[in-house]
């Protein structure tokens, strides 16, 4: 049996295929989830196109998603007003086993406000909030286009 044919038989390794997000981006956002008040401009992009829009951090976002749903009419909207902090709640209790060590985690989702989200050649959509997964973002930059 040849050298080639030997090591192609043996078992291969586990390959990770999702993609990892920019430390650094997420070094940053981390940043911003320590102060609820503030906010950069950005501009990112991913697979849906450019966006601009101010990143806030997830308590921001989250008092901003209830805000916005507690001025529509509804017992809907007053259940989706706190969705964000039940989601939140129950992600905690999982984790309180595998945290148990005290181990930091770096953010895996980016919040952006007063968002623009220019899809290709398409027409610009507007949008007050929007959640995205870090790892989507393929490049990034402090401000707005002009």
């Amino acid at each position: 049996m040849s050298a080639t044919a030997e090591t192609s038989s043996a078992p291969s390794a586990a390959v990770i295929t999702e993609p990892l997000p920019d430390l650094q981006l997420q070094l940053l956002i981390q940043l911003l989830d320590e102060d609820p008040r503030a906010g950069l401009p950005m501009t990112l992009t991913h697979p849906g196109g450019l966006l601009h829009g101010d990143a806030i951090g997830h308590e921001q976002w989250k008092a901003e998603w209830a805000r916005s749903l507690r001025q529509v009419e509804g017992e809907g909207a007053n259940l989706l007003a706190e969705f964000p902090e039940t989601v939140d709640q129950g992600v905690r209790e999982l984790r309180a086993e595998e945290d148990a060590a005290g181990a930091a985690r770096l953010p895996r989702w980016i919040h952006l406000r007063d968002v623009t989200l220019v899809p290709g050649a398409m027409t610009p959509v507007s949008l007050p909030l929007w959640r995205g997964r870090l790892s989507d973002v393929s490049g990034w930059a402090l401000g707005r286009p002009q």
